[in-house]
């Protein structure tokens, strides 16, 4: 598939690799004698509708740490639900958390589309980080294998969660990172960002050292004896392989070309991860994953 750089459906280049993805993961597990003795799970943990529609016929609500402020975001399609439930082979499984009320019903409405596979799509309304929490703690991961998509709109992924999903040894974890929709934002260029700022960094990337690498500090001497200064070092690339880092933390491997998906002034606005959390499947998964990132 072509990449678009300035402007092009970037949403669609993301769906397109997820769906490439989900077609080789249940592929494998149809093939393979001892995967088919495994439940592969699909789980949506920002499911929206399940439908392309315009975010912007939703009232166009803007909040600078929730939703995204940026106009080419606001257009984003969600339509990753759906595109699950057509890979053939299926999951036997399926979980789409929406926080939305409204947004709920027309999950069911799709989960009605397909009549075949109904009785396999469960339904969350809820906090996606409450519920993942929970569902990881409880599943049985001796039986069960999942990929995980984490599509936020903003920051609303909490590292708790990530790390959580990782400590499932289970879990295929496809994420979109919120890199300049709004992490780069709240890195002021003078100085470290205000405390509420900052613990919302803190809370995305699970720890404070952000600070250390992107605000490293210099001291120079002057007549009143030294002055410690610390200004914005931090451009999209390295914000991007700071948290691939923190992936590799947690995470049997991590794919090592992430994909920034950029708006029509080509400005990142997200970069679509893959880590992969089973070690005796890790290498295969995450080749996989870097074929897709690049093609």
């Amino acid at each position: 598939m072509a990449k678009h750089e300035f402007g092009g459906d970037w949403t669609t280049e993301k769906l397109e690799r997820i769906r490439k993805y989900l077609c080789a993961y249940t592929t494998i597990f149809a093939s393979n004698p001892r995967a088919r003795l495994l439940t592969p799970i699909y789980l949506d943990a920002f499911a929206g509708t399940g439908h392309r529609a315009d975010l912007r016929s939703e009232g166009g609500e803007k909040r600078f740490l929730d939703d995204s402020a940026d106009p080419d975001a606001e257009s984003l399609k969600k339509g990753s639900a759906r595109i699950a439930l057509e890979v053939e082979p299926p999951f036997k499984r399926y979980v789409f958390i929406e926080r939305r009320e409204e947004r709920v019903r027309d999950l069911e409405d799709l989960r009605n589309m397909f009549r075949d596979k109904a009785a396999c799509v469960e339904i969350v309304h809820d906090d996606a980080n409450t519920f993942l929490q929970g569902w990881c703690a409880k599943t049985n991961w001796r039986q069960c294998r999942a990929v995980v998509f984490l599509d936020p709109y903003g920051m609303q992924v909490d590292w708790a969660t990530v790390e959580a999903l990782a400590r499932t040894r289970a879990v295929d974890l496809w994420l979109l990172f919120p890199l300049g929709v709004a992490v780069n934002r709240l890195l002021t260029r003078s100085e470290p960002p205000p405390s509420e700022w900052g613990d919302a960094l803190t809370r995305i990337f699970g720890t404070p050292t952000w600070r250390d690498e992107f605000y490293p500090r210099h001291e120079t001497q002057t007549l009143f004896g030294p002055e410690v200064t610390q200004q914005k070092e931090a451009d999209f690339d390295r914000i991007g392989r700071f948290f691939v880092a923190r992936l590799k933390t947690i995470f049997a491997k991590v794919a090592e070309n992430p994909l920034p998906l950029r708006n029509s002034t080509n400005t990142p606005l997200y970069l679509l991860c893959f880590a992969a959390g089973n070690s005796k499947g890790a290498a295969t998964a995450v080749k996989i994953a870097q074929d897709i990132l690049k093609g």
